[in-house]
């Protein structure tokens, strides 16, 4: 078992559902995402999500697009995000899970990746750009070394396809809540739940929903059917608006405690 799957077994036997922020790292800089980092896990996050930035994203909307140029035009590289999380992962609460394109991992190689990311604290990685036809190689690394290997589910996602995506990933399915990209919404898709239901019911692995997720309304909504809500472009947000990193922290600390509060 990765340390994902045993934080979903310590939440599923108290009945809890898990609240997973996401931060891209190095924006605004490296201090600040290890101190937000460390927040969030105070605060009673049940898992971190750490984007490792890229220059052509495939599903990021415009403020974590945003984000990931600016932590790349400030030269931020694969060995900082390493150095700069493993200086911090041993005081979390909470296990890592990077959200990273594999045309990196495939720089990096599969092998190196992994020991990489493993010694600096992550548990799982979401590889969005990863056809599930293509995972199998990767896939068997990540079984061998309790890593956890996240894929994604979206609204236009052929039911008999949602299921061999499920077999295919571990720690977590990540269930993608609108057809489109990343960014905060007013609205979900009124077929949402009943969606995540089909799907609940014919996998064993948690599922997370992401994309859109920014209010009370939406975690309420949503936790009934799900086992933990994805929350990004909303601290992303608050990240870059804030005028220092105190009030950084608080406002991501205030929207982190808000929004765990709602999940019952």
């Amino acid at each position: 078992m990765s340390a994902v799957d045993e934080r979903f077994a310590e939440l599923k036997a108290a009945n809890k559902k898990a609240f997973v922020p996401f931060v891209t790292a190095g924006d605004p800089s490296l201090d600040v995402t290890t101190a937000v980092l460390k927040k969030l896990s105070e605060c009673g996050s049940a898992i971190g999500e750490v984007g490792i930035p890229y220059s052509d994203p495939i599903a990021d909307g415009p403020v974590i697009q945003a984000s990931y140029t600016r932590a790349l035009d400030a030269g931020i590289k694969l060995n900082h995000i390493f150095d700069a999380v493993g200086s911090v992962a041993p005081r979390l609460e909470m296990p890592l899970v990077s959200m990273v394109s594999y045309s990196i991992i495939q720089r990096q190689g599969a092998e190196k990746y992994l020991a990489e990311a493993k010694a600096a604290g992550f548990s799982g990685a979401i590889v969005p750009d990863l056809l599930v036809e293509e995972s199998e190689s990767l896939r068997n690394l990540c079984r061998e070394q309790d890593f956890s290997l996240i894929h994604l589910v979206t609204p236009t996602t052929p039911r008999k396809r949602m299921l061999e995506i499920a077999k295919a990933s571990t720690g977590f399915i990540y269930f993608v809540s609108v057809t489109g990209i990343t960014g905060e919404r007013n609205e979900l898709p009124s077929d949402l739940l009943e969606q995540v239901r089909w799907l609940r019911e014919r996998t064993e692995l948690p599922i997370c929903i992401g994309f859109g997720i920014s209010r009370v309304e939406h975690v309420k909504l949503l936790a009934p059917v799900a086992d933990g809500l994805i929350v990004g472009s909303a601290i992303v947000r608050r990240l870059v608006e804030s005028t220092d990193s105190d009030q950084a922290l608080t406002s991501v600390e205030e929207l982190a405690k808000e929004l765990i509060g709602a999940t019952g």
